[in-house]
């Protein structure tokens, strides 16, 4: 596959979310990466650095929807850079339904993603 982050990883990583399989996950991505949240006190959303607090967030927004999926709109690699664009869709335990637009802006490094930061639409 190469050196780089191709786009069939980034895809495979899109269906590894909606599978909620963390193992495959975690397998795309750096011993030392980030996740940058869409929404949070910081300028950049909520920071988490490293798989075991990356894995921790990701699995506690299953657990917080257990319905979330993402519709794939589109993905795009070039170098060391990728964006995946998206449709989050899910229902809160007390029954809320959530749709919103957003997109992940990824760096890779050494074919694995190194960092995912999201931005997503504010919905009132």
């Amino acid at each position: 596959m190469g050196f780089f982050m191709n786009i069939e990883k980034l895809q495979q990583y899109g269906q590894a979310w909606n599978d909620h399989d963390i193992e495959a996950i975690m397998s795309l991505m750096t011993h030392d990466c980030t996740f940058d949240t869409g929404g949070g006190a910081e300028r950049y959303g909520t920071r988490y650095q490293g798989q075991e607090a990356v894995r921790s967030r990701f699995i506690e927004v299953w657990t917080d929807l257990p319905d979330v999926r993402f519709e794939y709109l589109g993905d795009f690699v070039q170098g060391d850079s990728g964006y995946s664009e998206w449709t989050f869709t899910g229902t809160t335990k007390s029954g809320q339904k959530i749709e919103v637009d957003g997109c992940d802006l990824f760096t890779f490094e050494n074919g694995m993603i190194k960092s995912k930061r999201s931005y997503l639409k504010n919905r009132s």
